[in-house]
């Protein structure tokens, strides 16, 4: 695994970068750092930078291309009340309802509530799936008593398990919760458990005839070079509880939520609500999952493109 070979190198790239903070160089240069109080640290003109840094990407630019052209075809679409665009109202009616129910209190209620089931499966699923990955691709005995039990449950949807989960738990949130958790768990413990199976068995030979113990190996080997699958895993399990949490709002009949949101918006026959509870569950996606890749870049520096 070529980030995983990275990782690993990480001993001789840190005594590169003390050997130059000991330089005279590295001293000038830290000479010239800001200061306290020194407008170029303030926050505003860091997020500024970043911001500006952000805009001159060739990348965003080709992403707001592809958001125009889509709103474009899609206005042109409805306007001429084309075949499946007869009843869809147009991107700027869309914008308006928008603008609407922004202003009103259960809005925003409804993306915290929601928000608030994610961050708890989703967390519990992260919690529990990185170690188990972890484990079973490590002990290979462990993994031959888990794994079948692991692949004999992935394959049931998560939302099978609603009429199981009401009467297992005493309240309707922990059924969600229980239900996100689902969603997480397994993408995450799949994406660990092949991370640590693709890692190229000479980084460990190497670290055994360098006399390092088990533990070591998992901290400087194992875990760096695992780390984005880590990662990926995360995000698309993300990705999934936003999907699940919206469907278990509508069908577990909750009085709340992004879902509930949809559901009654559907109910009372305003198609532009439903767009505008499935836009706002993009989002939401987009907003969790680009968190969660940044957090990946930063934590595995060696995967960055020069």
């Amino acid at each position: 695994m070529t980030s995983g070979g990275r990782g690993a190198d990480w001993p001789r790239r840190m005594v590169r970068a003390i050997s130059s903070l000991a330089s005279p160089t590295a001293a000038a240069r830290t000479a010239t750092l800001p200061v306290a109080g020194d407008p170029r640290r303030t926050p505003t003109h860091a997020w500024g930078r970043r911001l500006l840094r952000a805009l001159g990407r060739r990348e965003v630019w080709q992403g707001i291309a592809g958001v125009a052209i889509v709103l474009a075809i899609w206005q042109i679409a409805s306007s001429l009340r084309l075949p499946m665009f007869t009843f869809i109202p147009t991107p700027v009616q869309i914008g308006r309802s928008l603008v609407d129910v922004a202003q009103t209190r259960q809005y925003w209620q409804s993306w915290y509530v929601s928000g608030t089931r994610v961050f708890l499966g989703y967390a519990i699923g992260v919690g529990l799936g990185v170690p188990l990955g972890l484990a079973m691709g490590i002990s290979r005995s462990f993994f031959g008593t888990a794994f079948p039990v692991i692949e004999l449950l992935r394959p049931i949807p998560p939302l099978a398990w609603i009429p199981l989960s009401i009467l297992f738990w005493p309240t309707i949130e922990q059924t969600v919760v229980s239900i996100i958790f689902l969603g997480a768990f397994f993408t995450v413990v799949i994406n660990v458990l092949g991370g640590v199976e693709a890692i190229d068995v000479n980084y460990r030979r190497a670290a055994l005839s360098m006399g390092a113990r088990p533990w070591h190996i998992f901290w400087r080997v194992v875990l760096p070079a695992t780390a984005p699958s880590i990662f990926t895993g995360m995000a698309v399990g993300m990705g999934l509880t936003w999907e699940i949490v919206v469907a278990a709002e509508m069908v577990a009949s909750i009085q709340a939520g992004l879902g509930f949101m949809m559901w009654q918006s559907y109910v009372g026959g305003s198609i532009a609500l439903i767009i505008v509870a499935m836009i706002s569950i993009g989002l939401a996606g987009l907003i969790c999952s680009s968190f969660i890749w940044a957090l990946g870049r930063r934590a595995t520096p060696w995967r960055r493109r020069v």
